[in-house]
């Protein structure tokens, strides 16, 4: 099971991802992401992740050449992303404010729904 949530805050995009990042689940990842505008910062947490396929692999790399920053603060994470030779954001440094700082609107961030997917 994986469950995603992208947060909009004007020219950033977060993606928290939380379960397994596995086929057809990525895959959804991937559609979702392509339907963002080409100029806005991905970035990309991990925090949660438990596991990744092959799949997910895929669609991690295919991130990454987007200009995607990882957060990857675990060693399974950190692992892939690195073998991926992917951008990971420093030590120390959340998904709020890896790229830029989020706009708070009345005290809340602009957040988009989350998507929860069950196999």
């Amino acid at each position: 099971m994986l469950r995603f949530e992208i947060r909009n805050s004007g020219e950033t995009w977060h993606i928290m991802l939380e379960g397994r990042l596995t086929g057809d689940d990525a895959e959804h990842v991937q559609l979702q992401i392509t339907r963002c505008p080409v100029s806005v910062k991905l970035i990309v947490d991990l925090t949660e992740v438990v596991f990744i396929d092959n799949v997910g692999e895929q669609v991690l790399s295919f991130l990454g050449r987007l200009g995607a920053v990882f957060v990857a603060p675990n060693s399974y994470t950190l692992d892939v992303c690195e073998r991926l030779n992917l951008s990971v954001a420093p030590n120390g440094i959340s998904p709020e404010n890896a790229l830029g700082s989020r706009h708070k609107e009345g005290g809340h961030f602009r957040t988009n729904r989350s998507r929860l997917r069950k196999k």
